[in-house]
């Protein structure tokens, strides 16, 4: 087996194993409603079709008028696929989606299950139109949650323990590199870890306590020096 693939592998089983308590896990307290607000409260115009990576079971692909799903892990999808998403098995690094085809991509709470981030961006310009829009939900590395959820993966946690977080600054390079300019901002979850208990407005800013941040990239530049993967394809059902 190739370290990719044992990766991608390892990284999406146990989604694929709880997939149902996953799922029931966005039912319990505010988290779920605080991270949706902020992303529905994007003043961006997003063009469609409006795909998702790392869809998962849909929640926000649903909330968020997403069209098509994009999952490594099988049982999400069909939970994805309920909720009115069109599921697609793949992964970020070689996304199954055509060059030019989508006019939205969201990537919430998945950057940092990814083997190969920047690829995966490179991925994201490559099937965005152009003025298309990337919308990346993140928890910050430096931040109170980000640290929370460090801690998480080091005693063992099984969702966390492919997770590696990331900067909003690393973010904003990388898209930069991948022909992206950053053009909305929002930030929201300033509760600590474990003591969610109301609703939260995000605010549109980069804050640095912040648990959860939402970047906008504007698809700006056609990417120099990137070779297009030769398997690119219009989108597929699993």
């Amino acid at each position: 087996m190739d370290t990719g693939k044992k990766f991608w592998r390892l990284s999406s089983e146990v989604f694929d194993q709880r997939a149902d308590e996953y799922d029931r896990w966005f039912d319990e307290g505010e988290l779920f409603g605080i991270e949706r607000e902020a992303l529905l409260s994007l003043t961006t115009q997003l063009a469609g079709p409006k795909v998702e990576i790392g869809v998962g079971p849909g929640r926000f692909a649903a909330a968020l008028g997403v069209d098509i799903g994009i999952d490594p892990a099988m049982a999400p999808l069909r939970i994805a696929a309920r909720r009115g998403i069109t599921p697609c098995r793949g992964i970020g690094e070689a996304l199954p989606l055509a060059d030019n085809s989508c006019g939205a991509v969201f990537l919430l709470f998945t950057l940092c299950f990814l083997e190969k981030p920047l690829q995966t961006l490179r991925e994201c310009s490559r099937i965005l139109r152009p003025d298309g829009h990337l919308i990346i939900g993140m928890v910050p590395a430096t931040s109170p949650w980000g640290q929370a959820l460090a801690a998480k993966k080091a005693a063992g946690n099984p969702y966390y323990r492919q997770a590696v977080f990331q900067t909003p600054a690393t973010v904003r390079q990388w898209l930069a590199e991948c022909g992206m300019t950053v053009t909305e901002l929002r930030s929201t979850l300033r509760q600590a870890p474990g003591a969610v208990t109301l609703p939260e407005a995000s605010r549109p800013i980069l804050d640095p306590d912040a648990g959860f941040v939402v970047m906008v990239g504007e698809k700006t530049n056609q990417l120099a020096g990137y070779t297009w993967p030769a398997a690119s394809i219009g989108p597929g059902k699993s």
